[in-house]
């Protein structure tokens, strides 16, 4: 993913750095980093696209992260999530860390691009995107070129 403009970003969800997500090095350790797209995610599955995944399953099927400086506890952030691609059972998010370092400067801190594919909870098996969930995420603007 290339350096995102974050204007391109119309779903945001806020992020609260835990006292144990700091390792010795004094910032958030890059794994922790895994945990906050993945909760970023499923609220915009969940508040956007009122996926109910109980019917209907998501799976990560590729998960990309690319580091651009370190978080540290005082920092204040939020995700951006958007839509990069949408296939018949797969769709790919396009994802930012990002907001205010300790001294109140804006900074991006992370991005992610992550694969999804839409399975069948019975038999974890890939199916197509449901009808109601399609149209929930074409609506998000896709990434232009």
């Amino acid at each position: 993913m290339d350096q995102p403009n974050l204007a391109d970003f119309h779903f945001f969800t806020p992020i609260q750095i835990r006292f144990s997500d700091i390792d010795g090095y004094m910032h958030v350790n890059n794994g922790v980093y895994f945990n906050y797209f993945e909760h970023a995610r499923a609220d915009f599955l969940y508040r956007h696209c009122d996926w109910n995944i109980m019917e209907t399953g998501t799976v990560v099927a590729k998960i990309e992260i690319n580091y651009f400086r370190p978080v540290h506890l005082h920092d204040q952030l939020k995700i951006g999530v958007r839509v990069a691609r949408i296939g018949n059972s797969s769709f790919a998010l396009e994802q930012v860390l990002f907001g205010n370092d300790g001294s109140g400067k804006d900074q991006l801190f992370a991005s992610c691009h992550c694969v999804m594919v839409s399975v069948n909870m019975k038999n974890m098996k890939p199916v197509s995107i449901p009808v109601a969930q399609r149209a929930k995420l074409e609506e998000m603007p896709e990434k232009t070129a």
